[in-house]
């Protein structure tokens, strides 16, 4: 998930420096979305990994 997030970030740069704004701003949306849902598993991923027997 983390690697979709770069991807978009590295998309949405690369959309700015030609000029296509529309595109630069989906873009960074998109990585913003996948970066909280990825922080979001991490943090679940955290608490229910730990559980002891």
């Amino acid at each position: 998930m983390l690697r979709w997030t770069v991807t978009f970030v590295i998309l949405a740069i690369i959309a700015a420096i030609f000029g296509f704004g529309g595109i630069a701003a989906g873009a960074a949306s998109i990585a913003k979305i996948l970066f909280f849902i990825f922080l979001i598993l991490v943090v679940i991923s955290l608490f229910t990994g730990r559980k002891k027997i």
